[in-house]
């Protein structure tokens, strides 16, 4: 891509979703912000790095991105801008089996893992890129609610069950193996996580408790 391209009017990353040249030139970011990570990690990416392998000029990415911590937060901003669904086998169960199946063969392939692995531990490093991922998995699991939505509407969980709850239970043993304990992950694992996120389904877990009498529920107060 041309080192020149310039665009001072330019909002700020994720504002809206721009197209022609300004979209090339953040996809191209984009793909080397995560070209890096996996081959370096973020300590030792660079803003030089990112110039360099997608050929938009230095003093542009500091105007528009402002700094290594923009680039991050943009390059995820713009990964959470694809057309992906949760999946919709028919049945509650198979709905959660196959999300943390998802969960598995992302990180299954130590090259195709390298990049998002370093972004949680870019988040770990930097607050923006704790925001920048803490937003990308609320919007993520935004759209997995679906799943028990439509297991509400086939009488496959108790009424009031809380969504987000649910989805975060499937992945939550995986990640925590993935990044905290550091213990190998396969299909036998995510179908463990996923059977004990269903049986707290149909047991009520995740129905939250009555208030107290006397108290006044948020819609009465």
């Amino acid at each position: 891509m041309n080192p020149s391209i310039e665009d001072a009017q330019a909002p700020p990353p994720g504002s809206r979703r721009p197209g022609g040249r300004t979209a090339r030139t953040r996809a191209a970011v984009r793909d080397a912000v995560l070209t890096g990570l996996a081959e370096h990690g973020y300590p030792s990416l660079t803003v030089e790095y990112v110039a360099e392998h997608s050929g938009v000029h230095k003093t542009t990415l500091y105007r528009r991105w402002g700094s290594l911590e923009g680039l991050l937060a943009d390059a995820l901003d713009l990964a959470g801008e694809d057309s992906w669904t949760p999946p919709d086998t028919g049945s509650l169960e198979g709905d959660l089996r196959a999300l943390a199946h998802e969960v598995v063969d992302a990180f299954a392939d130590p090259a195709a893992s390298a990049a998002p692995t370093a972004f949680v531990g870019a988040a770990f490093q930097s607050e923006r890129a704790a925001e920048a991922l803490q937003a990308f998995y609320t919007e993520r699991f935004a759209r997995c609610e679906a799943v028990v939505a439509r297991a509400l509407a086939r009488g496959e969980a108790p009424g009031g069950t809380d969504a987000g709850a649910v989805v975060r239970a499937v992945s939550a043993p995986l990640f925590l193996r993935l990044f905290v304990t550091r213990e190998p992950v396969d299909k036998a694992t995510a179908d463990q996580s996923a059977r004990s996120a269903l049986a707290a389904v149909t047991a009520g877990a995740f129905v939250p408790p009555p208030a107290p009498e006397g108290l006044a529920t948020p819609h009465e107060a």
